[in-house]
């Protein structure tokens, strides 16, 4: 969901999956909109927010697109759109926010990649020689960008196996913004394998992003990145002439081209769920007539079934049930 939140109103937008827990969790302080549309977000800010008034969004937290369409929303209406240099939710917070995911950053095993890492920052570091524009860098700000390229996984998102990471790879070099400390002992030694050389991962702490890349936005350089996924903060660090802006980044776009080994996994995968599904079927045959399961239960049993399959990390979103 989005929220905005003026000096005298407050307004969440969400979809249809959660207006009864948000009817029963917002306060009176708060109106719910039953739509996720940025027009319609934008047409709420242009009531309530006065002519010559600032909207302040984190620019670490919307792409650029999305910055973009909210740019578009409040055009010629005499609204500033403007980055916020500190999130005052952050700040809200105070020292009540829950801690950061410590837990492990993996290497996934090979035989469910179908190609090194090495490989694929090979075929990356081949498709910017080739591009007409010669972009001297690739800029990653998608979680699943980072994670598919070094064939590593988190946990940092519930049901999302990824993990807070930057990444910005150059015909020579390769910078991973990471909590190093979280790394795997395996992980860290194939990041490191090729150390000296073009295949060394340069490993950095996950803050210190902007730093670098401003320094090196001074160089005579040209930042290939996808708008889809690149957060307008770290955008805004390079001069426009110095950037290459497609809608999905070149690693984006191999990640979605599946090698054959992918595809038989993905296959087997299927394969897995279904006999979960079927066991799950037969259960509720036999179960539902005794009135022994409910929504909750059932969601229960279903993710059981599941974790027991083999390979399996969980889910991919939290069981949506219901019966009538």
């Amino acid at each position: 969901g989005t929220a905005v939140v003026t000096q005298d109103k407050a307004a969440l937008w969400t979809d249809s999956r959660y207006w009864t827990q948000a009817e029963r969790e917002l306060d009176c302080n708060w109106e719910l909109q039953r739509t996720t549309s940025i027009e319609s977000i934008g047409n709420w800010i242009l009531k309530v927010v006065p002519a010559e008034g600032n909207v302040s969004l984190d620019p670490f937290l919307f792409s650029i697109d999305t910055w973009n369409s909210y740019s578009r929303a409040l055009h010629g209406s005499s609204r500033t759109l403007l980055p916020l240099k500190t999130n005052l939710v952050d700040q809200a917070w105070s020292d009540q926010r829950p801690l950061p995911s410590s837990s492990e950053i993996y290497s996934l095993p090979a035989e469910f990649t179908g190609s090194s890492w090495q490989e694929k920052v090979a075929g990356i570091r081949q498709q910017m020689e080739q591009h007409v524009q010669h972009p001297t860098a690739v800029l990653l700000s998608g979680l699943e960008e980072t994670a598919w390229l070094f064939n590593l996984r988190g946990d940092d998102i519930p049901y999302n196996p990824v993990f807070y990471s930057y990444t910005l790879l150059t015909n020579t070099t390769i910078s991973l913004f990471v909590e190093e400390s979280r790394l795997s002992v395996a992980a860290r030694e194939s990041l490191l394998s090729g150390c000296p050389g073009p295949l060394c991962v340069e490993l950095r702490e996950y803050g210190q992003v902007s730093a670098h890349l401003r320094s090196y936005a001074q160089g005579n350089v040209t930042v290939w990145l996808g708008t889809e996924y690149t957060t307008y903060g770290l955008y805004s660090i390079f001069p426009q002439e110095k950037l290459l802006e497609e809608n999905y980044s070149p690693v984006m776009m191999a990640k979605a081209v599946k090698n054959a080994h992918e595809q038989e996994m993905l296959r087997a995968a299927h394969v897995r769920d279904a006999v979960a599904v079927i066991q799950y079927l037969l259960w509720l045959e036999k179960t539902v007539p005794q009135g022994q399961v409910d929504e909750f239960s059932g969601a229960q049993h279903i993710d059981a079934l599941r974790w027991a399959q083999e390979h399996s990390h969980g889910p991919s979103f939290q069981s949506i049930s219901a019966s009538g």
